[in-house]
């Protein structure tokens, strides 16, 4: 019946943007690079001590415990406090588990071994039972004060050491990093118990789901607190991103807010890490083994001599971790290096003269100094470039790169007027097979696109050099750059670089190629480029000499839908809700002029257009920008606009509301199409397990179970939890509805096939007016006409059960600690919701034809789907709050 509602061409349509949307998932799903993390493994078995808590703590939090991780004769040593290391507390996030300590913890312990333990770190650990802190906000308060109470208690554990610690470093994973944020706006806080903070793939800037208004009002208390005291905060704080496989928490959230007064933050991108390249899913951030050696070496170089703890030196630990993570010159971290060096000794002293240069050193004894002067190439050449392949010893200067397989050094000659020669020094090379040193004079050269549109350009490289840049204009969507090195002489394989520099945010990411060969780069962006910035991103090509290079960039439709879906995809809910709000008010709309209720389908065709919605909210954005309409709006109390908020944050894209308004109308005709078929098929069941019903011969608005039944819905949400009320009225719903399917479907098949009874019994239903005596009476039409309606109605229903899914789980999980979810963020939503749903489970369209409510409950769900778009896209929690009103006026027109 469903499918017969709908043409051959809205039916194409609604396959195409499921072929589309799939293209968009599966480039967020599988999109991406393969995991080249290399596994974290533990030397001794993992220990995890628990630290006895004040009882009075352990009391008011029971779900919570606090942990010291060890393992063999560490473990065994510091089961007896008092503690002599550097304290670190581990956070973990969502459903994350206390034991993910052990990675870090374990390369710790080894990097402290190395150095017969003249310092060490003592990893602690907090178990927040595995909480559900990104689906339901209401505990994440709670963790903040539990996390206080454990750093005091930590730090008590030192007490009368010679080097106690007076603070600790907090990683924190996830959720935990938001949580460690959290700590500052605590009100007995004091700042100085953290000394570093580093965060792992931590939503920042926002929720990835904003389920209740508890994970929003938490987010807002932290975010304005770092940016209204931003001057007085001194926390060095550190946030590394996954990248792109990463689909839980896109890197563009991790990102922590650029105060120009807040010079002490760093974000960065896992691939972009210098000796990580890599990009981690959002559980193997924590024990990838490239990244935690990074963070190890940091934390080492982190470390006072003289207090053997965390330095206090604020620039020195922005120093070490801009060493670690953003650029690393193939050296030890020195906090100041030595500028000039004294060239002296015996060493081998040669003169190079020419602009290119090649030097292979194989297993050489002596140290040798090539010198080029500098005065003939400043008249040819802008630019010199050196590469070599030694990892070990001392680098050509502190503006060295390090890359995966080579360090790298590019000069600008003007910015060193005085220098007269440039001077490649070669270490003794013993053990080492051989070394390659190139160094070249060249006139930078670079190549401009243009990323706009979907056009394709190809270009070949015409020259030898070792280095190309590739500008990319108006970078704001997804390109494709396809790379084929042709050899000129087949001589041994060629290692190529390519990377991609992202100017205004630290989400650089490498690609290496062996040559010859064809390689496809995909480019895309976590951070949208901001309005007044205007630097070009770049694609440095570290290339062979040996190579004649084509380059072919062009545009990835598939990729931009993913990047859509990434991005956006979490308002995918409030789009699909305001294309059913739209079909429900043309139901409505449909049985106040005619009488009777069109199918979902067809008024979903009908109604659910874009120009309905997406036009009030541009126009509305418009008008935000005048002061007095401002200032109407603040008087009015109204929440801020959606699209303001996505346009603060750079992610306001020309034609995404349409795209999302596309995708939602066809989860919502396809959604509709499974809530039809499920009662069809549970209707089915009823019928096999159950002997046939009838239709009710009379119609009772208000049954005599009804109140009771609501009664104790209402007592179950105010006990327990609201969500679970919700879903047991809902089921109680689909029941009502599944039954007078049932019924329907048997008094069909019990009636003969009679087309003048037929009419005759549409003739009688039309008029209303004739059915409604002092009782109503339902026929099989009426019964027909409200299944339509409830069909609908369970549509909307159905968003909203899924919506306040999340706090149930929560509550579901830590039943054993807690019989009452506080706070619940469905509880008020619960006490309109039940009597509304026991209402409309016995309503029938026959009962609101002549309804004076009719019409104006039928003019009310286009305002609403705006609505909707307009304050609930980013806000999923306000989504039940829009579509709770036509439904109660709906129940209301049984009365009225």
């Amino acid at each position: 019946m469903f499918l017969h509602s709908v043409n051959l061409g809205n039916l194409a349509f609604y396959v195409l943007m499921v072929f589309m949307a799939t293209l968009g998932l599966w480039d967020v799903f599988f999109g991406f690079e393969e995991n080249k993390c290399s596994m974290s493994y533990m030397f001794e078995y993992p220990e995890y001590q628990k630290i006895e808590l004040p009882k009075k703590l352990a009391k008011r939090y029971p779900a919570y415990e606090l942990y010291l991780y060890g393992e063999g004769s560490y473990a065994e040593e510091h089961k007896i406090l008092p503690l002599t290391g550097i304290p670190v507390l581990f956070l973990p996030g969502n459903a994350g588990s206390y034991k993910q300590v052990r990675s870090i913890g374990s390369i710790a312990l080894r990097k402290a071994e190395d150095i017969d333990f003249k310092y060490h770190f003592d990893f602690f650990s907090v178990n927040f039972n595995e909480e559900l802190v990104a689906l339901y906000g209401g505990s994440l308060q709670k963790q903040t004060k539990f996390v206080h109470e454990c750093i005091k208690t930590i730090l008590k554990l030192y007490k009368g050491q010679e080097f106690a610690p007076k603070s600790v470093t907090i990683i924190g994973h996830s959720m935990g990093g938001l949580v460690a944020r959290a700590l500052l706006t605590l009100k007995n806080f004091k700042q100085d118990l953290i000394n570093l903070l580093v965060t792992q793939a931590t939503p920042h800037i926002a929720p990835v789901m904003p389920l209740d208004r508890f994970i929003t009002d938490f987010y807002m208390t932290v975010n304005n607190y770092w940016i209204l005291n931003a001057r007085d905060i001194n926390l060095t704080t550190l946030s590394v991103a996954g990248g792109f496989r990463d689909y839980q928490v896109r890197s563009g959230l991790t990102f922590l807010p650029k105060l120009s007064h807040h010079t002490s933050a760093l974000s960065v991108v896992s691939s972009a890490v210098p000796k990580t390249w890599v990009s981690t899913d959002h559980l193997s951030i924590v024990w990838c083994k490239q990244l935690q050696l990074t963070t190890v070496r940091a934390f080492f170089d982190l470390i006072d001599a003289d207090t053997k703890q965390i330095t206090e030196n604020s620039k020195k630990k922005l120093s070490v971790l801009t060493h670690h993570f953003i650029r690393h010159p193939s050296k030890h971290f020195e906090e100041n290096p030595a500028i000039i060096s004294d060239l002296t000794g015996t060493s081998m002293w040669v003169p190079v003269k020419v602009s290119k240069w090649t030097y292979v050193a194989y297993n050489e004894s002596d140290k040798i100094y090539f010198t080029f002067p500098l005065a003939n190439h400043r008249k040819i050449y802008t630019h010199v470039y050196c590469q070599s392949t030694i990892r070990q010893g001392v680098d050509l200067s502190w503006k060295a790169e390090l890359l995966p397989t080579i360090k790298s050094l590019t000069l600008r000659l003007q910015d060193y007027p005085s220098l007269s020669h440039l001077v490649v020094y070669v270490p003794s090379i013993h053990g080492i097979k051989q070394s390659v040193h190139i160094l070249k004079f060249f006139n930078i050269l670079s190549n401009t696109f243009n990323s706009l549109g979907l056009s394709s350009r190809k270009v070949v490289l015409n020259t030898s050099g070792l280095y190309y840049n590739i500008e990319l204009l108006n970078f704001g969507q997804v390109i494709i750059i396809l790379n084929t090195c042709f050899l000129y002489v087949l001589t041994e394989e060629i290692t190529s670089i390519y990377k991609l520099h992202i100017p205004w945010s630290y989400e650089d990411s490498l690609t290496i190629a062996q040559a010859p060969s064809n390689t496809e780069i995909s480019l895309k962006l976590h951070i949208a480029q901001p309005e007044n910035d205007s630097h070009v991103a770049l694609l440095k090509m570290y290339t062979s000499s040996d190579c004649r290079y084509e380059v072919t960039v062009k545009t990835s439709f598939s990729q931009i839908l993913g990047q859509v879906v990434r991005f956006h995809g979490g308002a995918l809910p409030a789009y699909v809700v305001s294309s059913i709000l739209l079909a429900y008010g043309g139901q409505l709309y449909s049985l106040f002029s005619t009488g009777y209720c069109l199918e979902y389908a067809t008024i979903l065709d009908k109604e659910a257009k874009p120009y309905k919605v997406d036009p009030f909210v541009i126009m509305t954005k418009f008008l935000l920008g005048y002061k007095w309409f401002k200032e109407l709006w603040d008087t009015l109390l109204l929440p801020e606009l959606e699209a303001i908020f996505l346009t603060s944050q750079s992610m306001c894209f020309p034609l995404v509301s349409l795209i999302l308004f596309l995708f939602g109308t066809c989860t919502a005709y396809w959604s509709g199409l499974l809530s039809s078929a499920s009662v069809r098929l549970l209707s089915s069941l009823w019928l096999a397990l159950k002997r046939p019903s009838e239709l009710p011969k009379d119609i009772k608005i208000i049954s005599p179970d009804l109140p009771f039944l609501t009664i104790v819905l209402i007592i179950v949400s105010w006990t327990t939890c609201g969500a679970l009320a919700i879903l047991l009225s809902y089921l109680y719903y689909v029941f009502k509805i599944v039954h007078l399917q049932a019924s329907l479907t048997t008094f069909k098949n019990s009636q003969p096939v009679n087309p003048k009874h037929s009419r005759r019994s549409e003739k009688k239903s039309n008029h209303h007016k004739d059915s409604i005596a002092h009782h109503l009476r339902l026929s099989a039409n009426d019964a027909e006409d409200s299944l339509r309606m409830h069909s609908t109605v369970i549509n909307l229903l159905t968003w909203i059960v899924l919506l306040s899914m999340p706090s149930l789980i929560y509550w579901l999980k830590n039943l054993r600690y807690y019989f009452k979810l506080t706070p619940d963020p469905c509880k008020p939503l619960a006490f309109i919701l039940i009597p509304t749903m026991a209402i409309l489970g016995n309503t029938y369209t026959v009962s609101i034809k002549s309804s004076k409510l009719l019409k104006t409950a039928s003019q009310f769900p286009l305002p609403l789907a705006v609505g909707v778009i307009a304050f609930g896209s980013t806000h999923l929690y306000r989504v039940p709050c829009f579509v709770i009103i036509p439904l109660l006026l709906h129940a209301l027109c049984n009365f009225m």
